[in-house]
């Protein structure tokens, strides 16, 4: 073989292994090599912080999923002190002595009564000690008018005398009540009327201290005069009026009931009668409320 024949295919020879070696190099560099990855530098003096996800409440229109929400432990629960309320202090009323009380009753009765004009039926003076008196008397039947705390009536008693035969002499004549003796008591029962009876029964508790002496003037050491406004009051109500008639003799000054049993009753019960019977029932009805009310406090 010539040189000159071997000179192309040395070249060609040389031409395939350089192809070669530069398809083997691009193979390398693009199939076989993989993409480089970038670190992230890792700090080793401090540890790695995880930030849980921030939690919103929910609005108005979105309804609370229990599920996702996550549970705190409860704070022990504070134990409220008792706080000292502000009390407001007692008044505790002061009570005049007995002697310079007038003015203090009065203005206690001005308090009570609605109808103030019906307080011109009372009388002014040493008040407390009448009150005891007349009670006291009361309780025993009498009535002694002179301790009374009560103004007389405007009008006397008065009676009617029926018509009888004029042969009869003056100590067989017949007299009735008039009906006008009921009427002049009637201011006197509008006074029971318009007595606030609760504030009344109060009232007689404050007064009592000033009652209790004044009743120990009266010299009674084992009584109470708790017993004795009891007895007046159950003598009121215990009275029943007469169903016989009430017819009247005059032998002397003073009139008489003509019957028996009704002349034997005591001054207290005589002085209800003449009061009249639709007179006295208010009255009774007024007593037995102040009576329950005194039995209540008791």
């Amino acid at each position: 073989m010539s040189s000159d024949e071997t000179k192309p295919s040395s070249w060609a020879l040389v031409t395939v292994i350089i192809v070669i070696v530069i398809g083997v190099f691009l193979a390398w560099k693009f199939l076989l090599s993989e993409p480089k990855v970038e670190e992230t530098p890792v700090v080793i003096d401090e540890p790695a912080v995880i930030e849980a996800p921030l939690e919103f409440p929910p609005t108005i229109d979105e309804p609370i999923d229990e599920s996702f929400t996550t549970s705190l432990p409860e704070e022990p629960a504070q134990t409220e002190m008792p706080t000292q309320e502000l009390l407001e202090p007692e008044i505790i009323p002061i009570t005049p002595i007995l002697d310079d009380s007038d003015s203090w009753v009065q203005e206690k009765l001005s308090a009570i009564i609605w109808r103030k004009e019906l307080l011109e039926l009372l009388i002014d003076d040493d008040m407390i000690r009448r009150f005891v008196v007349f009670v006291d008397n009361f309780a025993q039947g009498s009535v002694v008018y002179s301790h009374s705390p009560f103004v007389k009536p405007a009008s006397s008693f008065s009676a009617k005398q029926e018509l009888v035969d004029n042969t009869l002499n003056k100590e067989s004549q017949i007299f009735e009540l008039d009906e006008a003796s009921f009427k002049r008591f009637a201011l006197y029962v509008d006074l029971f009327r318009a007595v606030d009876t609760e504030t009344l029964v109060e009232w007689y508790q404050e007064l009592r201290p000033l009652i209790v002496q004044a009743y120990s003037e009266l010299g009674y050491p084992d009584k109470q005069f708790d017993e004795v406004l009891q007895a007046s009051i159950t003598k009121v109500l215990d009275l029943e009026f007469p169903k016989e008639s009430t017819e009247l003799i005059r032998p002397s000054v003073m009139y008489q009931y003509k019957s028996p049993e009704i002349e034997a009753l005591d001054d207290a019960d005589k002085l209800m009668l003449r009061i009249g019977k639709d007179n006295l029932l208010v009255i009774k009805s007024v007593l037995l409320e102040i009576n329950e009310k005194l039995n209540k406090d008791n």
